[in-house]
This record gives C-alpha cells, structure tokens and sequence, in this order.
C-alpha cells in the first residue's frame, strides 16, 4: 500500500503523475540517504528527461528509521521549495528502494549487478572517518574494528560484507568487493559533499581501506573505479516537524517530506564509465575541472556558514536568518568574503553569487538552526576558514578577513559555545590548556598556530567575541 496519498484522489496514479508509474529500474546505489540526498541527488535524477531509466537504492546512514518511512511509501516523498513569500510542492519519485545501512548484503548484492552504474555518497567531513590527508584514521576504533573484521574474511575467502562492516566506507569496501566477485563491471563512485578535492580524497581513502583489508581489492578498484569531483549547493535545513501544512495544502498525506529552497547547483567533473542519467538536463553543469567552482561554494557558502554559527551563537540567535540580519555577523561575513573572492581563480563569478547568498541566508521561511551547522566545528573550520587563511599567507595577501573569522570560531569553542565535535577530545583539552587560543587554532592548522604574526590576529579577533555561553548547542555530528 501506498502510504503517500492524495487526499482528494487516494488513488494518486489516475492523476497520471510519474512519480506512480512503474518505478524506474535501480541503476543509481546511494550511501547517507538523508534530506540532503532527497532534494538534491534524487531531485536531479527525478528530473533528468532519462530519469525513469534511473531508480535510485538508498541506504540510510545510521538506524534503519528513515529507509522504514520511506519503504511504506514506495520511496515517494513531497519535496517543498521554500521560497520567501510561497511554497512549490512536487512528488519525487526516484527513489525506488529505500534499505537501512546495516544491510550490507543488499549493498553487496546490487553492487554486484553490471547495470549498476553510479554509487553516490552524501557523507560528511567527520562522516568519512579519515584523517585530512585522505588515510584511513586508524586511530578510530569503528574503522580500526572494520579492518579486522573485513581483512579477516578476506583471510577466510569469505564475502566481505559478512564481516558487517558499519563505517561508510567500510560498507562501500565490501559492495565493491561484491563486484569485482561478480565479474567487475567499471563504476563511478560520486562523493556529494564539503570536502575540497573530494574525488582525490574519497578515492584515497577508500582505496587506503581496501589496502589494509586485501591489496588485490585495492589495485582492482585502483584500476576499475571512476572517482567523480562534485560541487554541491542547495540549503536543505533539518526538518523538525513531517506536519507541513505546504504538503496538506497541495493535497498529500506525507510521513517524509522535505523542506529546501528553490536555489540548487551541481557541478561535476569525471569519468562515468558505465553511463549516467541526463542531469545537465536538470540543470547540473559537467566541467573539466570542478576545483573553482568548488572552492566558490565551500568558502563563501560553507565558509559564512561557520563564521555565523560561531558569531550568531556568540550573540544568542538562533538561526542562519537572525545571524545574517545581525550588523556584526553580517560585517565579518563581508570580510571573509572579500579575502576569499580574491582567492578564487579569475573567471568564477563570486558578486551575483554572494549577493544571492544574502537573499538565500535571509529567508526567514528556511528555518536552518546555528547549532545544526556548528556540530563537527573542528573540521569545518579547518576546511573552510584555515584553507583560505593559508592560500592567503602564501599569495603575500591580506589575510585578516579568515584569521578573524578563525577568532571568532575560537572564542565560541572558549565560550561553551559550540556543537558536539568528532574531536571532542582533542577541543576539551585544547581548550583547557596554559594558551588556549593557540591549541585550539592548532586544532584547525597547526602552521596558523605557529605563526605568530597569524597567531595574534585570531588572539585578537577571539578576544573582541569572547562572551559568556549564550546557548547550548545540540546537533548531530554527521549532518551538514
């Protein structure tokens, strides 16, 4: 039965929409099926002109929860573009199969089969469990646990994924083993997500994993698996309540829907060796070189993302929309921005895009919570702030704009003011220690805290923000 229903016609497949035709075959294999993935990824293949050629199997992250929701509804859900003054709200119907993550089987054997094409990943900085150069941390003790389980069945012959493997690239390890069992057809693995070079770096993660579990799998998928750069853009707030009265008002009963806003960007640059969906019909834009446009989106999207998490908390607001309305967060946005733009490689249109960035920051319709975009700061910071400061020392630049954001990003890890961080420990300790502003920044770039010229711009900007807690933050640690 389908749970996903139109209220004035239950039987939604007379209304003649595709989202209720016969599901499209899976082709398309997700890892992280989340709200993300749902208005991006699955949106994007759902309007492809050859989308009904390319169901997508997801598999949840965590919890088999959401995968069970969207089972019920035969992978339906309503997508509810939040515009300032109005709602759009359309059935997406790409997903096809909805599995909970633990079913590493399932993963193993879709994977397995040749018309299989993509794997698309929608996994986080922190999500990935690597170390910033790409290496399995090994120091983690799940992907320590997954290496023993999984070089142990290998040792045995066995199938990888009944060692049950529960990282993320632990499980894709044992899909693709199933794969290359199976006769090993070529594939493209396309990480979706806010790391700077994330084709080069999954790709040396994954096969770094496989190394430690059984050199032979790692040179096949050295040899046989496309690695695809992506820049990716759609602000996708959690949802904090499925009761939408956008989704009833157009007519759906709906237990999953998700809230975005009508801004959206795909960009992509890679080999697809065995076919993809038309997603320049949908808008995604192929490039031979993803690293501009990758760095406009992490540091100037991504970038104020942190910088107002941090300065927003620091000040009592809530939401990205209070922050961008407040004159002092709004002024060390402007700087950050003004310092990276310049860093940007000539030829990358930043103005039009930083000018949408206010209007996208300030619907206040798209309810997107500082304290969601706080979680795993450690990181961000390092990725989105720290890299621009580098770039900026190394160009001979002004480089003040970064280093007082990295002020601000301290003074709310010193001020309580933060969200749960995979590093939780390492913060603790830095934050407690005889200089705390230096052993946090080494938390973000050890060569920031060395440099003493740097070192005391961020004291400075860390002691202009330093406040009392103004709130206590309570995120989840693997969403973006």
């Amino acid at each position: 039965m389908i749970a996903l229903v139109h209220l004035d016609r239950p039987n939604a497949a007379d209304r003649g929409d595709r989202a209720l035709a016969q599901p499209a075959p899976v082709r398309i294999v997700h890892l992280g099926l989340g709200a993300f993935h749902r208005a991006h990824q699955a949106w994007y293949t759902w309007r492809a002109t050859d989308g009904a050629e390319w169901g997508i199997a997801a598999f949840t992250g965590r919890g088999p929860a959401a995968a069970d929701t969207l089972t019920a509804q035969d992978g339906l859900f309503t997508l509810v573009e939040r515009a300032p003054d109005e709602d759009r709200v359309e059935v997406v119907g790409s997903i096809v199969q909805a599995h909970d993550g633990a079913r590493v089987d399932l993963l193993g054997e879709l994977l397995a089969r040749p018309e299989v094409a993509i794997v698309t990943l929608t996994v986080t900085e922190a999500g990935y469990r690597l170390r910033a150069t790409g290496e399995p941390d090994l120091d983690d003790p799940a992907v320590a646990a997954d290496v023993d389980r999984l070089a142990a069945a290998a040792a045995d012959g066995a199938p990888l994924a009944q060692a049950a493997p529960v990282t993320a690239l632990g499980r894709l390890v044992a899909g693709l083993e199933a794969r290359r069992r199976a006769g090993g057809a070529p594939i493209a693995i396309v990480p979706c997500d806010n790391i700077p070079g994330n084709a080069e770096f999954v790709r040396n993660g994954l096969v770094g994993l496989a190394r430690l579990v059984e050199p032979w799998l790692a040179a096949w998928i050295d040899a046989e698996v496309s690695f695809v750069g992506t820049s990716v853009d759609r602000i996708t707030p959690r949802l904090e309540s499925a009761g939408l009265p956008a989704v009833k008002a157009a007519g759906w009963l709906d237990a999953a829907p998700v809230v975005t806003e009508p801004f959206r960007d795909w960009t992509l640059s890679g080999d697809f060796p065995a076919g993809r969906p038309q997603w320049e019909t949908a808008g995604a834009r192929f490039v031979d070189d993803v690293e501009p446009w990758e760095r406009r989106k992490l540091w100037l999207l991504n970038g104020a993302h942190t910088i107002l998490a941090a300065a927003g908390a620091l000040r009592g607001l809530d939401t990205v929309a209070e922050a961008i309305a407040d004159d002092e967060c709004r002024a060390a946005v402007g700087a950050f921005w003004a310092e990276a733009a310049s860093r940007l490689p000539a030829g990358i249109e930043h103005v039009d895009y930083r000018a949408a960035l206010i209007e996208r920051f300030a619907n206040p319709r798209i309810v997107h919570r500082l304290a969601q975009i706080a979680a795993d700061g450690s990181t961000k910071a390092r990725v989105r702030l720290a890299a621009v400061a580098e770039e900026s020392i190394d160009a001979g630049a002004d480089a003040t704009g970064s280093l007082a954001a990295l002020g601000i990003w301290v003074a709310s890890v010193l001020s309580g003011v933060r969200g749960p961080d995979s590093r939780e420990a390492d913060v603790v300790a830095a934050a407690s220690s005889a200089d705390p502003v230096a052993a946090v920044l080494a938390i973000a770039s050890e060569r920031l805290a060395a440099d003493a010229g740097a070192l005391e711009h961020v004291r400075a900007g860390a002691a202009a923000w330093t406040r009392e807690p103004a709130l206590a933050t309570s995120a989840d640690p693997t969403t973006t």
